[in-house]
């Protein structure tokens, strides 16, 4: 058994030497500003999402933003044809600023805060809708942006002329060496390397970037030496941070041991108090077993997801909420939902209410975290807790779950 900790290493960005401990931004609202600002209090990275943030700003800071949508297009809500449905881009700039901005005013500490940008939030005007949000993350003073769910061949170019372009820290998710190497030769013009990388395993939560028939066929610790190696092989310095099935401190510094700059996790905070699911939700996570989680195909985005098998939004047959949401929406108004639920309408033209399996209403069940999606060592949530008579267990604070991480020995678990 190792002697050494997580706390036994530092990861150094630019002038900044941080706890090696990154907690993955998770999406909608999951980790929330309270988590992310956990995370730099205590020294280390804390992602705050920009999924779906004008629900989120109507939640949390109560604007209307929805309703102001909903509104504008509630004459196209029985229509199937969802290509007049756009994003006011002053209100999603608006709604970004005041959530990043919030976020900022309020840290603490000698951490970072960085913010979490889906490509896969394509908002039926991607490019357009992409650079508002990234530019105005830049504009509240967020202090890394790290580009997730694609493969953000062009994302640099819509910040370059950015004040703080050079000055912010930008990392890119990416789940092979290929996909690493493609994203530095479309983004070589800029003369902008990112500051870091995560490599992402197959064991994550959420959205993998695997095919659905194979991604059990690859493996975090594989993946990751071949970028460090080539990396190294090509002379660039660029930190490497593993993720994805990373569940004890014990696991993270054999990775720091192997060459890894820090760890990306997340599974584990899902359970803590400033985590955004409910806490029934929370309940569930720790009552699941490893027989309850799976990876499917009903994420429009055609990204495989993994999630808990009893998730409310898996069948559901709601109609599309476009008008109200329509994040997932193509470039040409398009949704794979859509075509599912016209579907299954048109082959039970009599029935009052419809299941869909093959795809699901992202949007609207990620708003009300009905979709809960988890990495695949959730079933081990409950060898971190304790129980009470009534069956349920403790909820733990990010701190306790971030501290145990960095100092922990020996595969073993703090509990609360």
């Amino acid at each position: 058994m190792t002697t050494k900790c997580v706390d036994d290493f530092r990861l150094k960005l630019g002038e900044k030497e941080l706890v090696p401990i990154m907690i993955g931004g998770m999406g909608v609202d999951i980790s929330t500003a309270d988590l992310a600002l956990e995370a730099a209090r205590l020294g280390g990275i804390g992602h705050i999402s920009d999924a779906m943030l004008p629900t989120v700003a109507d939640r949390r800071y109560d604007t209307k933003f929805v309703k102001g949508k909903l509104k504008k297009y509630k004459y196209n809500v029985d229509n199937m044809d969802k290509t007049e449905i756009k994003f006011d881009l002053g209100e999603i700039e608006e709604a970004t600023r005041l959530h990043v901005g919030r976020t900022m005013a309020a840290k603490r500490g000698e951490g970072m805060i960085f913010i979490n940008c889906m490509e896969k939030l394509t908002m039926n005007a991607p490019r357009e809708t992409l650079k508002v949000r990234l530019n105005a993350a830049l504009d509240a003073g967020i202090e890394g942006i790290t580009l997730a769910a694609g493969l953000h061949l062009g994302s640099l170019a819509m910040i370059e002329e950015h004040p703080r372009f050079r000055d912010v820290k930008i990392g890119i998710i990416v789940s092979s060496l290929r996909a690493l190497q493609l994203f530095l030769r479309k983004n070589a013009r800029t003369n902008r390397l990112p500051d870091y990388v995560v490599v992402e395993g197959p064991l994550a939560g959420g959205h993998l970037g695997f095919g659905l028939d194979d991604w059990n066929k690859f493996d975090l610790a594989t993946i990751n030496t071949e970028v460090i190696e080539w990396l190294k092989a090509e002379h660039l310095d660029i930190p490497v941070i593993p993720a994805g099935g990373i569940f004890t401190g014990s696991d993270a510094t054999r990775f720091l041991e192997t060459g890894s700059a820090a760890v990306q996790v997340a599974t584990r905070f899902t359970v803590s108090s400033e985590c955004g699911l409910p806490e029934e939700v929370k309940q569930e996570y720790f009552k699941a077993s490893e027989a309850d989680i799976e990876v499917n195909g009903i994420s429009p985005t055609g990204y495989p997801m993994r999630m808990l098998k009893n998730s409310p939004g898996i069948g559901a047959g709601i109609r599309p909420n476009c008008e109200a949401y329509g994040y997932v929406l193509d470039s040409n108004g398009k949704c794979a939902y859509i075509d599912a639920y016209n579907r299954e309408v048109a082959a039970h033209p009599d029935a009052k209410k419809i299941k869909v399996y093959d795809k699901t209403c992202l949007c609207t069940h990620m708003r009300n975290f009905d979709i809960w999606t988890c990495g695949h060592y959730t079933y081990r949530l409950k060898d971190t807790s304790r129980q009470d008579d009534a069956g349920n267990y403790s909820i733990l604070s990010a701190e306790h779950v971030f501290k145990d991480y960095q100092y922990s020995k020996d595969g073993k678990i703090l509990l609360p």
